[in-house]
């Protein structure tokens, strides 16, 4: 559950976008193709279909869309409201938020849905954005599940208690959510950004809501919200993936055609705010973060035919290291990274320009060099270089989208909440068909000084003003509109352990490389791989500092023959996404591409691998960057907990390749390290002598084996390799308190070393143990500290599982507000030690079992996964039978088993906790 946030650093944007207004929902809409009706359930009419996506209308107005695909075992559902917090009014902000939460509060048939949830294996949750709420789950395809998701999303939408007494706990949950943000210097400068922009529309409302409004909630106000909005005419149900069309269908009729068609009249919404007329600045000022800008300028709705050239417009600007800002601010040193974000809404909407500043960086030049790339398009105008370079990568994202079952049916909800969800494949193909004349009227009319939010206030003699926001006839967009043929149906593939180890084809390269291959149908021909390399030992990898993390950092930042841009160019060409990361001894490549790509990804990645020239100027932007990650995290309570419990329990010397850092350690061993040590490193101890390469999905295996040879081959490791051990040490217990002034949510953390790992007779029984005690959405800490109590807004434990050696540590987790700190801490003690003296039932243990194996199920039906965990088995020298033995380990083990297990490891007197916040006492 969460409402759209802006994250300082890389422009990480959590879009939890939204949905159609109401208005627009009701227009009639020209079809996009003839859909034959035979045999269809009473009441339920066929509408139209658009590239394999077919929608459908109950007689109460639910607009149904199903999109099949039988390519991965997996279902999802997404059920969107045409509600957001664009809806609300006077003294309501916040509160189709806080309906989302509320509607997990049960029904009088489903009073545990979280549990229900947890029992049934399904990845389930909710979010809220302007213009819609929308609630998913994917799991496991199974007509039971899906037929129960189903039911229950009927039931819920007319019969959730939206009571006084969740209300009353729920409220604080949403409170403590609220202060997580409240850390976030740049979550806060966004919501103030927007806050700025707009006078009346609320858009400039952040979906969070007015603490005041989400403390003082009038329940008989939200009861009627919820009565107004949740109905059938205002809600698009999306099915995609595995099912049977004619079974979802009849379920769809017989649990949602029994409501009725509403009586009640929905309002219309038409306010929109003026042509902005002057430049507006605003300042924030907070402990702890490094310098951030964001510049704000007024666009068009999404529907608009502008919209995509503004898409395109904000990528030439702000890609890295292809846009102008990059060029212009990180690559001179007056800024770490920048970025971009339209914002494509039902009403007009914003685009937001970002500039992250290091520690020491000059603001005012940055702000300055900001503002003169942004408005310069006018007199430096867009190249056809740019615009096809913006144009690739837009177009690979969207079909990464589409292509992906468990993903596209959520994004269409995006599309829903621009006024109808064929906008999803109109605005593509305007992408396709936008001009570079197109791109450049859309600057020049929207980049002015007039329509900016960005600093301080300075009066303007001639302002210029940008075209006055216009609403959009969403059906007009559609008189040209010609679909493309749908999408190829794609097979049934069984994932279970014995069928996936039967599918593999297993070999090794001259070099020692150990290949795994699992070819199987997807859909649009999708793979990903993984690729690891393992290096050195103890001894040899002493003393490096931070100089193997930024070897890896810097792999695909240019090579002999490739600048980093051609690098990128190449893989927006090749429609692949390639991301390095490295570990202790070892670094790791993922990638995700199609099948007919493959073979010259896997080139590309050997070339990055074997040829990379570290230029000394981009070493210095991605050690500037390191180091503004340092900085913020200096003072952040999660990141200083998590610290300083790690230096706690480490018992490593400085110069050893474990010790855990202080801030000043990373510092310190960031500044040091120089382009000549990143090379001497990378010849030193890169190669393929002890490495694995695993991939899942559309493979053509002789091409693939092919390009591995040539690639890896003959490369051949020149430095001995042997794994770096990190046994079980004693830990003394401790409590560390570590104030972080000025932050509103604080965090604790508990940690105890545990001597097993993941193939002792223990992991079953441990494992279903803390899934009961703080894993799942009916896990005893969550329901008490959570549910319950609404002290925290995310409570849960897990076992990190060690695959080498028995040294597996059991760690919790909460954030809370600082001044609940001792009701936390007080609840969480009583909850374990109730689990230790009296266990847990039967049914807790049957629920349990079965959640967590569907769970698994659901895990091996993701590519990403399969293809770590083919890499991971060769490692191991294992097959995926020890998948199907932890599955009917879990499925066998005794309640005896699993209370024995939790009181055998979980020993309180051992714990290291640690609380980080702003604390008063």
């Amino acid at each position: 559950m969460f409402s759209k946030y802006l994250v300082a650093g890389a422009l990480a944007l959590v879009v939890m976008q939204v949905s159609p207004v109401v208005a627009a929902a009701s227009k009639q809409i020209p079809p996009s193709g003839s859909v034959a009706s035979p045999g269809l359930p009473r009441g339920v009419t066929a509408v139209t279909q658009v590239e394999g996506i077919t929608e459908y209308r109950l007689t109460n107005g639910l607009q149904v869309l199903l999109v099949p695909d039988a390519s991965k075992p997996t279902t999802t559902v997404n059920l969107t409201y045409h509600v957001g917090s664009r809806h609300e009014n006077y003294g309501e902000t916040g509160m189709a938020h806080l309906l989302e939460h509320l509607m997990f509060k049960g029904t009088p048939t489903t009073p545990n849905v979280w549990g229900e949830f947890t029992k049934r294996g399904l990845r389930a949750n909710g979010s809220t954005w302007f213009d819609r709420t929308n609630y998913f789950a994917s799991f496991a395809a199974n007509d039971d599940n899906l037929r129960w998701f189903l039911s229950w999303h009927a039931d819920a939408m007319v019969h959730s208690f939206i009571a006084r007494k969740d209300l009353d706990s729920e409220m604080t949950v949403v409170r403590n959510e609220m202060e997580m943000g409240e850390n976030n210097p740049g979550r806060i400068l966004y919501q103030k950004t927007l806050a700025a922009m707009y006078d009346w529309h609320n858009y400039g409302k952040d979906t969070i809501g007015a603490r005041s409004d989400v403390e003082n909630v009038d329940i008989a106000r939200l009861q009627a919200f919820y009565r107004l909005y949740y109905q059938p005419d205002n809600a698009t149900l999306v099915v995609s993936g595995q099912f049977d069309t004619a079974r979802v269908l009849a379920w769809v009729q017989q649990y949602f055609g029994k409501i009725p068609k509403p009586r009640r009249v929905l309002p219309t919404l038409y306010t929109l705010d003026a042509a902005q007329d002057g430049e507006r600045a605003l300042t924030l000022r907070r402990v702890g973060g490094a310098p951030l800008l964001y510049a704000g300028y007024h666009v068009p709705a999404a529907p608009d035919p502008e919209f995509a050239a503004i898409e395109l417009l904000a990528l030439v600007l702000g890609d890295a290291p292809s846009g102008r800002l990059h060029k212009r601010l990180v690559e001179k040193q007056l800024a770490a990274s920048v970025g971009a974000e339209p914002f494509g809404l039902h009403d007009p909407g914003a685009a937001l320009f970002v500039a992250q500043l290091a520690p020491g960086q000059d603001v005012e030049r940055a702000r300055s060099e900001l503002i003169a790339v942004l408005e310069s398009v006018a007199t430096e105008p867009v190249t056809a270089e740019e615009l096809e370079r913006a144009r690739a990568k837009w177009l690979k994202g969207w079909d990464l989208a589409f292509t992906n079952p468990e993903t596209v049916g959520v994004s269409l909800s995006e599309s829903v909440a621009q006024g109808d969800w064929r906008l999803f494949f109109l605005i593509r193909d305007r992408v396709k068909a936008v001009t570079l004349e197109d791109v450049q009227r859309v600057a020049v009319v929207r980049l002015l000084p007039s329509n900016r939010t960005l600093a301080t206030y300075v009066p303007t003699d001639k302002p210029q003003r940008a075209p006055a926001p216009k609403a959009v006839d969403v059906a007009a967009q559609f008189k040209d509109f010609k679909p493309q043929a749908g999408a190829t149906a794609v097979a049934a593939f069984d994932t279970t352990p014995a069928n996936i180890d039967a599918q593999t084809q297993r070999f090794a390269l001259a070099s020692g490389m150990k290949v795994a291959l699992l070819p199987k149908p997807t859909r649009g021909g999708a793979v990903n791989a993984v690729l690891s390399l393992h290096f050195g030992d103890e001894k040899s990898l002493a003393d490096q500092g931070e100089v193997p993390a930024l070897t890896a950092a810097m792999l695909d930042e240019g090579t002999a023959k490739l600048s980093r841009q051609q690098i990128r160019d190449r893989l927006d060409a090749l429609q692949a996404e390639v991301a390095f990361s490295s570990g202790t001894g070892s670094v790791n490549a993922t990638i995700a591409t199609k099948r007919e790509n493959l073979p010259a990804v896997i080139a590309l990645v050997g070339e990055l691998l074997r040829e990379p020239s570290f230029p000394p100027a981009v070493l210095e932007e991605q050690r500037s960057q390191a180091l503004t990650g340092v900085e913020q995290q200096r003072k952040e309570p999660e990141a200083v907990v998590a610290n300083a419990i790690d230096r706690h329990v480490n018992r490593y010397p400085r110069s050893d390749v474990r010790h855990a850092k202080s801030f000043d350690e990373l510092v310190a061993d960031i500044r040091a390290a120089t382009p000549d040590q990143l090379r001497a490193f990378h010849r030193r101890f890169y190669g393929a002598s002890h490495a694995e390469f695993g991939a899942s999905g559309d493979l053509d295996v002789p091409a693939v084996r092919q390009a591995l040879e040539a690639a890896f081959g003959d490369w051949k490791s020149s430095e001995p390799y042997a794994r770096v051990s990190d046994p079980l040490a004693p830990v003394a217990p401790a409590r560390l308190m570590l104030p972080t002034p000025d932050k509103q949510n604080a965090h604790m953390a508990v940690f105890l070393p545990v001597p097993l790992m993941d193939s002792d007779p223990d992991y079953a029984p441990l494992t279903l143990a803390n899934h009961l005690l703080g894993g799942g959405g009916s896990s005893r800490l969550w329901v008490r500290i959570r549910e319950k109590e609404g002290l925290s807004y995310g409570v849960y434990s897990y076992l990190a599982w060690n695959q080498d050696e028995r040294n597996s540590p059991w760690q919790a987790q909460a954030i809370f507000a600082p001044q609940n700190r001792a009701k936390v801490e007080a609840a969480f003690r009583e909850e374990v030690a109730r689990a230790l003296q009296d266990g847990f039932t039967a049914t807790e243990l049957q629920e349990a079992q079965r959640g967590l194996i569907s769970a698994r199920r659901l895990s091996r039906a993701q590519d990403a996964r399969l293809a770590a965990g083919l890499a991971s088995n060769l490692r191991l020298d294992r097959t995926f039978a020890i998948s199907q033995q932890v599955d009917d380990a879990i499925a066998a083990a005794s309640l005896e088993q699993v209370n024995a297990a939790l009181r055998k490891y979980i020993r309180p007197e051992a714990f290291v906790y640690g609380f980080g916040g702003d604390f008063k006492e």
